[in-house]
């Protein structure tokens, strides 16, 4: 790690760079969680984690210009979709839905905190970037984010949103065909499950942000980390638990409410368990694979 560089201001002596110094620490913590599995470059002790890696420079460069405009198009429907639904939400609210609607949010976010998890195991743990089609576009970072942990701070709003915002599409267009097709008295009766889609869509929607947040250790603003600290959404120290190599535990990385109970249960394993006895397939083999590359 350089050394935390000190400038001298007048009338106020020495003003320490406390952005860069504290993501550079960050960035240390990171890397000294993958060193736990002594992964490290074939002669050397040195640690080959971070965006020297050969993998994570080989994963970076799949990043196509046709991934691009994908993510793009989805950041423009969804957000547009967003809008278009949280308008026709106040025009037809009621104070008598004030007790759905905090249900509704609530359970949304748990959903998306499940789903969050479910999506994030599945790309961890199966599959591999020579799936056609769905492994350079979708499967590709996954893999680049677990030898290089903090290139995800280093992506700007539409490629650390872009994906999320397709997977909301459908469910928010429906929302949005329902406001414009349902008379009122049926969306009086459909307000509190619009509620919930909308939590939903919403924290599904930004649950990169938060994982790109919980890797950023300066610059972030005081509202986010008071959220991070009361575990409103993913906090730091909470995620780091799953960037312990070979990455197979607390999945959730919308709030991680739900990353204790279903690690108690064995719930991830359990799946794991089940789909390598009926398909012979190794978890995390090709995560593995990326890991070792060495050039």
């Amino acid at each position: 790690m350089s050394k935390l560089r000190l400038d001298l201001l007048p009338g106020k002596g020495f003003v320490p760079h406390w952005n860069m110094a504290c993501q550079e620490i960050g960035n240390v913590c990171e890397q000294n969680l993958q060193t736990h599995t002594k992964h490290t470059a074939p002669g050397s002790g040195i640690s080959r984690w971070g965006p020297q890696h050969a993998g994570a420079r080989e994963l970076a460069n799949l990043y196509s210009p046709g991934k691009r405009c994908q993510e793009w198009i989805s950041v423009i429907l969804c957000f547009s979709l967003m809008a278009f639904n949280f308008c026709h939400l106040l025009m037809n609210f009621h104070l008598s839905y004030i007790w759905y609607i905090l249900l509704g949010t609530v359970a949304g976010i748990l959903t998306a905190d499940f789903f969050s998890g479910l999506v994030h195991w599945g790309a961890d743990t199966w599959g591999s970037v020579d799936v056609p089609v769905l492994g350079k576009a979708f499967i590709r970072p996954f893999r680049e984010h677990h030898i290089d942990p903090t290139a995800i701070t280093r992506h700007d709003f539409i490629e650390t949103n872009g994906d999320n915002c397709m997977l909301t599409l459908i469910p928010l267009a429906n929302m949005a065909f329902s406001f414009h097709t349902l008379s009122s008295v049926e969306l009086y009766h459909s307000y509190p499950w619009h509620c919930y889609v909308f939590a939903l869509a919403i924290f599904a929607t930004l649950t990169n942000q938060i994982h790109k947040w919980s890797h950023t250790y300066s610059g972030l603003p005081y509202w986010v980390t008071f959220l991070q600290d009361c575990h409103v959404i993913l906090p730091r120290k909470h995620h780091r638990t799953h960037h312990v190599s070979p990455h197979e535990t607390y999945f959730c990385i919308t709030t991680g409410w739900l990353n204790y109970p279903l690690e108690k249960i064995g719930f991830w394993r359990g799946l794991e368990d089940l789909i390598q006895g009926l398909t012979g397939e190794k978890p995390r083999s090709d995560d593995m694979n990326w890991a070792q590359k060495t050039k």
